[in-house]
């Protein structure tokens, strides 16, 4: 990775404009980026690579910003300029996803709950030891080796839909509705009778609460705020990485997720 790519990482985390001082500290915590020597990334060494790429980040009041939300400029603006420029932001188009799917960027959700904004965004769940999984679980994630359960957008709010609905079963979670089901879970009978929507069960008060303590202890969380295009990167990040239990958009979905989830639906239904 590039240095400019680290900067545009960090503030694509941060969501927010950074000092050279912040950038700098945080990528010599982070190891995004190391200098061939070894030494410490500097600030004037920041500052110097912004100003480089006026395309790519703001500077006001000292404060480094990207000039896209994204950190993605269209290339039409970019063919414009230094041929350069257009070598290196055409590689920014998988950059929103790298900071994604980076394991260094995951949290526990103890961790992360105050952080997750009140905006549009792209989410992604992995299991820390894929082993405590059911056998037939544990050996796809391991014959697709990555420990990726879930990757999934909100399309106004990831702390409504991310936090709110998956993590903490407070509306209806497709996520928390599949792990639910594949971790031996059931809903109580008959309780979509009357229901509109007959496919939302929902477990009961005491499941719920010990599938949200197996999330906090089991699972480590990441996401990025992003407005653009949320539906074609989801799409292209579940056919690349082929989370465990996406379904939807999946070339390899499991039928044991789809059979355990119908399961749930059927006793749900009464």
């Amino acid at each position: 990775m590039t240095l400019h790519e680290a900067i545009q990482q960090v503030l694509l985390k941060a969501n927010k404009a950074l000092t050279a001082k912040v950038i700098a500290e945080i990528l010599n915590a982070n190891s995004w980026y190391s200098k061939k020597d070894g030494s410490k990334i500097a600030s004037s060494q920041i500052g110097a690579r912004v100003k480089n790429y006026p395309l790519l980040f703001n500077k006001t009041n000292g404060l480094i910003s990207l000039k896209s939300k994204t950190g993605i400029i269209p290339e039409k603006t970019i063919i414009k300029q230094k041929r350069v420029t257009v070598d290196s932001i055409k590689s920014d188009s998988n950059l929103l996803m790298k900071v994604l799917m980076n394991e260094k960027n995951f949290k526990s959700v103890s961790n992360s709950e105050h952080l997750i904004p009140d905006q549009p965004g792209l989410y992604c769940m992995r299991i820390k030891n894929k082993m405590i999984l059911d056998n037939v679980f544990s050996n796809v994630l391991t014959e697709r080796n990555h420990n990726i359960m879930y990757i999934g957008m909100a399309s106004k709010s990831l702390q409504k839909r991310f936090l709110n609905q998956e993590l903490r079963a407070k509306g209806h979670g497709t996520f928390f509705r599949s792990l639910g089901a594949i971790l031996g879970f059931v809903p109580e009978k008959g309780s979509l009778i009357g229901k509109s929507n007959q496919n939302n069960y929902k477990f009961s008060s005491n499941n719920e609460q010990k599938i949200i303590e197996w999330i906090d202890e089991n699972l480590i969380v990441n996401w990025v705020a992003v407005t653009d295009n949320l539906n074609e990167l989801e799409n292209e990040l579940i056919k690349q990485h082929l989370p465990l239990l996406n379904i939807s958009g999946n070339p390899e979905a499991l039928n044991n997720v789809r059979v355990l989830r119908d399961q749930c639906k059927k006793i749900a239904r009464g």
